[in-house]
């Protein structure tokens, strides 16, 4: 079971990677003008799914939106369980929620450790592929790493898995500059790419996603997909998020210089932390990791414990984003590392 971690909207939440900047204006603008009659109509998805394609570069009837990516990985999972016995397989560290989708779904678990440093299990997942193996989730970028996918694997293991449905994660994929979709979703048809407009667009609350595969794949999603699952605020907001692509580009460079000074801040302190390709920095900071949680939230900066998670002893996970509050942060940061010293 996924349950989030404590927050409140009276600290800086730097613990849950949200875009803590807000929504491009012109979002907010267009959830202002929804009449009273567009809240009695069911939604017309057609406009922000033709938005969605042509900011993904693929064809509309490649897209399936979902009511946040959370909805496109139970998707994934139950079209994948096809009612037979099975296991969902992922490398660790990983999203919660895999494990949960796969639970709802009637499926076993197969969670591959990772290599010394993060170093990518390739060989480890490709051995731990079987008849058994309904789904494989990987996340490119990682969360809580943020490091990359090395380049083929995804190639490889959904040849090496041709039953199962693959799903990339791509929640980061703004701030990496890389992604699935193109070609590699019609040479590999058991291919889909998640994607959620949550992280850089800023729209966590109103749960807007997408499943991107080749049409035949998406048909079993949609299948068991409830309809209308996007609300009307959801809707019209996507649709102004998509347009401002300065907002989004403004954002995402504000997260490249949060996560340097982040480097720097942790270089300074002695502190190991991994070169990260999404909007947060993973940092050892060590044993004392809840302890330091805990006393940054009474600060009223949030960041997260990662400690628990394979591999992570001792790490926090630090949102990079507005430059303006990574600096709140590590100020605050920088107090908290000097009285555990003494």
């Amino acid at each position: 079971m996924y349950t989030p971690p404590p927050g409140t909207h009276d600290a800086l939440r730097l613990h849950l990677n949200e875009n803590t900047a807000g929504c491009s204006p012109a979002a907010l603008a267009a959830i202002r003008s929804i009449s009273r009659e567009d809240t009695a109509y069911y939604p017309d998805y057609a406009p922000v799914t033709r938005a969605t394609a042509r900011w993904l570069g693929v064809p509309e009837d490649w897209v399936l939106l979902t009511n946040g990516l959370d909805e496109g990985l139970h998707l994934v999972a139950q079209a994948g369980a096809l009612g037979s016995h099975g296991h969902v397989l992922f490398p660790e560290p990983a999203f919660e929620m895999y494990a949960a989708c796969a639970e709802a779904s009637g499926l076993g678990v197969v969670r591959v450790q990772p290599g010394p440093d993060f170093a990518y299990p390739l060989e480890a997942l490709l051995g731990a592929v079987s008849a058994e193996t309904r789904v494989i989730y990987l996340t490119d970028p990682n969360n809580p790493t943020g490091l990359p996918i090395p380049r083929g694997a995804i190639e490889q293991l959904a040849t090496a898995a041709p039953d199962a449905l693959v799903l990339v994660d791509e929640a980061y994929a703004d701030f990496s500059g890389r992604t699935a979709v193109g070609s590699l979703l019609d040479r590999r048809r058991n291919l889909v790419v998640g994607r959620t407009f949550a992280k850089s667009f800023g729209l966590a609350a109103l749960r807007a996603g997408a499943l991107v595969a080749h049409p035949d794949t998406l048909a079993r999603a949609r299948r068991i997909q409830p309809p209308f699952s996007l609300n009307i605020c959801a809707v019209r907001a996507l649709e102004a998020a998509l347009d401002d692509r300065p907002y989004l580009e403004w954002y995402v460079a504000q997260s490249a210089e949060s996560r340097a000074l982040i480097y720097a801040f942790a270089g300074r302190h002695g502190l190991t932390h991994w070169p990260s390709e999404a909007n947060f920095v993973l940092v050892r900071v060590g044993p004392d990791a809840p302890d330091l949680v805990r006393v940054m939230a009474e600060r009223g900066i949030l960041i997260r414990d990662r400690s628990g998670a394979p591999g992570c002893a001792g790490c926090v996970r630090i949102t990079a984003g507005p430059v303006e509050h990574t600096r709140r942060c590590l100020d605050v940061l920088e107090e908290c590392l000097a009285t555990s010293a003494r």
